[in-house]
């Protein structure tokens, strides 16, 4: 069936050349899309939407896989991919005009898709649907949908039906905002420092401050709470005062404590979690965390719970004793009898100097941006037997690039030209109007389309933050900006790399939360490898690749105060999961998170931050994000990655070579990466390894086994 009448496809082809929303031949028209557009193109898009709704859900309408994907699912996809590309420049490019366009329209998307999710006739039409007769991929779309649905709201009747579809509007409205505000209280923070406050900050963070501050026609260094100028400055700055100024601005962003109240999102997390109740409430669940773990690997709350509480309890002696040779350090040589939480980065740097003789600074100028992406693209071309070559795109900004990945024909095949696979943009600088972080995104996913039968490719976005380059020169990484940048690269693959032609479980769609993290862990396991790191370095001013001592010493600092990062990172898990089980103390004003937190920090932590810190306040992954109950989802995917990372280092021992071991490579891709959501998660774990995973491989590679 086609996805729309004769006079329906004229009308979208005189639409779209006027509207760069509305057209889907090939890729967003990024550099030509106006706030202006939003608004009508929602008009087309939606009503579109509507018609081929009515359309499958008529009696007389078959309840065929192929009849309704060709009506429906091309109408909603269109509509998925537009408003996607609205909201993806709203993250990146945001202004006050995109931004009041965006929320303008966000009320009838959110609608739509409620609607659409909890429709009873559209939940009939997929029951009455012979399973028997669709293939494995459809078969779990299929059941995906069965359970969406249920969770969507499709067997709820009257007013509890109304009432679930307000909370939906009122959700996204909430999150929205909270993300702004985060936003906001970011971008808006300056202090304009004197040289002297700079005092041990590394050189090109001083001229990139100073070169700031000129931009605004001041004097002095324009210091702002973005993570490349703010953490620099707390690791390396030897005035004291301007830490703890600068340490008190980024803790209290977005709250009541902040200089900049206007963005207190304290009511914003009470509603969000009110409604989140409220919802669970509905569907007949106790509380919102397990609604969030049906669709996982996970099975109730108190199973996440006690794996937090077990890596805890394996943690915490690594961590009191980092806090232990902290102390005694900042005792015997800073003069620091009693550290604060705005010394810690500071003496956690210095320390790790004094042991190792090594610093990230020193490292930094060996990881040009240009170099990092040559070997990274390296890697990937070896490991997953594809080429990645630059291409041409209406781009969001100058400084973001477009990339092809493709297939060379095997030999024998009797194919002649690379076939493509997938597209990216990649998009690393940090600037305002862009919402900090890293982050894959889709555009696109891969799908066998029913309406033209042709093969739709996938296209992603991955966005960093990274500082720009100084001078002339190339941006300088750190090696943790290396890692975050392969992490987002492996999420890209898992999306690009996939062979499923479902969209709904192509790539990243359909796997389970707390699987998604495996790609992207895994591929951060490449940044310490010797044969890698050597062909990914270039000195900025002399060319030269990373000298193997200065590895050496990286190797050697690696789970440097792994203790202490793992607690934090279970502290924030720890506390989502539990908040989210209905575990924090009641006021009348609703849940009393902060008294939470601390409760959490009390069992799990051995740094306790000041009474005014407000971390939840910009804790966007669970607030304005898809984490919410969920954020264990990074140390349950980490068990995986470093199991399967530990095939390739098995091949690398067996066959004396490194862990650039194609055949493995090939296995992984074929078992992970290609299978996407077409299958549970751990059926594709247990296909590439040959059986369950185990913990033992992340805590050795933690220094912690």
């Amino acid at each position: 069936m086609n996805a729309h009448t004769p006079h329906t496809a004229v009308l979208a082809q005189t639409e779209a050349s006027a509207n760069p929303l509305l057209d889907f031949t090939d890729l967003p028209q990024f550099s030509a899309i106006r706030p202006e557009h939003v608004a009508p193109a929602l008009d087309a898009l939606l009503a579109a939407a509507d018609a081929a709704l009515e359309q499958v859900t008529a009696p007389a309408f078959a309840a065929d896989w192929t009849a309704m994907a060709s009506t429906l699912d091309v109408a909603t996809e269109r509509l998925g991919r537009a408003w996607g590309a609205v909201g993806h420049l709203n993250s990146v490019a945001d202004t006050p005009e995109l931004r009041a366009a965006y929320n303008a329209a966000l009320p009838r998307v959110t609608e739509f898709w409620t609607r659409l999710g909890s429709d009873e006739r559209l939940y009939a039409k997929y029951k009455a649907m012979n399973v028997a007769q669709l293939n494995p991929e459809q078969a779990q779309a299929h059941k995906n949908a069965m359970r969406g649905f249920v969770l969507g709201g499709a067997e709820l009747q009257g007013a509890a039906k109304e009432r679930f579809a307000a909370i939906q509007e009122q959700m996204a409205e909430a999150q929205q905002k909270f993300s702004e505000n985060a936003l906001d209280a970011t971008d808006r923070y300056a202090h304009f420092a004197s040289a002297d406050e700079l005092a041990g900050v590394p050189q090109d963070v001083v001229d990139a401050t100073r070169a700031a501050a000129q931009a605004d026609g001041k004097d002095g260094h324009k210091i702002t709470l973005k993570l490349p100028c703010y953490l620099p400055v707390m690791q390396f700055g030897t005035h004291r005062p301007l830490r703890e100024r600068l340490y008190r601005a980024y803790a209290t962003r977005a709250s009541e404590q902040s200089e900049q109240p206007e963005f207190d999102n304290t009511a914003l997390i009470r509603q969000i979690l009110a409604l989140r109740k409220e919802e669970s409430a509905l569907l007949g669940y106790p509380d919102f965390a397990t609604v969030s773990l049906v669709p996982k690997m996970a099975e109730s709350p108190q199973q996440v719970i006690d794996f937090l509480r077990d890596l805890a309890r394996r943690a915490r002696p690594y961590a009191e004793q980092d806090v232990t040779d902290m102390r005694e350090f900042a005792a015997r040589e800073l003069g620091l009898q009693d550290p604060q939480a705005w010394d810690w980065p500071f003496i956690g740097e210095q320390l790790r100097q004094a042991r190792y003789a090594y610093s990230e600074q020193e490292v930094k100028p060996y990881f040009t941006a240009p170099k990092v992406l040559e070997g990274l693209f390296k890697i990937v071309e070896t490991l997953f037997e594809v080429s990645i070559r630059e291409d041409v795109a209406p781009v969001w900004h100058p400084g973001v690039k477009f990339f092809r990945i493709e297939r060379t024909p095997q030999s024998g095949s009797g194919e002649q030209a690379p076939q493509l696979v997938g597209q990216f943009y990649l998009d690393p600088g940090a600037r305002n109007g862009k919402r900090g972080g890293a982050w894959m995104d889709d555009v696109r996913a891969r799908w066998l389309r029913p309406d033209t039968g042709t093969l739709q490719t996938p296209v992603a976005h991955l966005v960093c933050n990274f500082a720009e380059g100084v001078g002339g020169k190339p941006p300088l990484l750190t090696h943790d900006d290396v890692i975050t940048l392969f992490h987002e690269f492996g999420h890209g693959l898992h999306h690009m790399l996939t062979q499923v032609n479902e969209h709904d479980v192509s790539g990243i769609s359909g796997v389970e939360w707390d699987a998604v993290e495996l790609p992207s862990q895994f591929m951060e396991n490449f940044c310490w490898e010797w044969d890698v790191l050597k062909r990914m370095t270039s000195h900025v001013d002399t060319g030269e690749p990373l000298p193997r001592a200065l590895y050496d010493k990286m190797l050697a600092a690696k789970n440097y105060q792994s203790g202490l990062q793992t607690l934090r990172q279970i502290e924030f898990a720890l506390f989502d999961m539990l908040l989210h089980s209905n575990a924090a103390p009641q006021t009348p004003e609703g849940d009393d998170f902060l008294a939470l937190l601390q409760q959490v920090r009390s069992e799990v932590s051995v740094l306790q931050p000041p009474a005014y810190s407000r971390t939840p306040h910009t804790f966007s992954h669970i607030f304005a994000g898809g984490y919410a109950a969920g954020y264990y989802s990074y140390k349950w995917a980490e068990v995986l990655s470093a199991d399967a990372y530990a095939a390739f280092e098995e091949a690398a021992q067996a066959g004396g070579t490194s862990t650039l071991d194609v055949a493995t490579g090939r296995r992984y891709r074929q078992a992970i990466l290609e299978a996407g959501g077409s299958r549970p998660a751990m059926e594709s774990f247990k296909v590439f390894r040959g059986r369950e995973p185990q913990i033992d491989a992340l805590l050795r590679h933690q220094g912690m086994a």
